[in-house]
């Protein structure tokens, strides 16, 4: 299980809520990325990079998963992975009495 974000949702948009507001008072985008993680503490430009291009796929201007779908792929994984833990259980028990009752019986 992924460890939980030091940093609250909240933070985030209005990291990259800053960082798309400020986008055009700096000569380049990164410039206003490294401006807004040094303003609100966030220990790594590159973090707040993630978080930026994450919000662009989550609103269509760029392509890729958006967090919903990863969301739900992540899900669909998981419940996956029980039912086939479960198949292999239903499977165990099924050979197990299978060969209790082609044993001869004791009476």
């Amino acid at each position: 299980m992924a460890r939980p974000s030091k940093y609250p949702p909240e933070l985030r948009q209005r990291a990259v809520r800053l960082v798309m507001e400020s986008r055009e008072e700096h000569e380049t985008e990164f410039a206003a990325i490294k401006s807004v993680a040094a303003k609100l503490g966030i220990t790594s430009p590159e973090t707040l990079r993630k978080w930026l291009r994450q919000a662009e796929i989550d609103q269509g201007v760029r392509p890729g998963v958006t967090s919903q779908e990863s969301a739900e792929l992540k899900r669909l994984k998981r419940e996956n992975a029980e039912l086939r833990r479960a198949n292999e259980i239903l499977k165990a028990a099924s050979a197990f009495f299978a060969a209790e009752l082609d044993r001869p019986g004791r009476y």
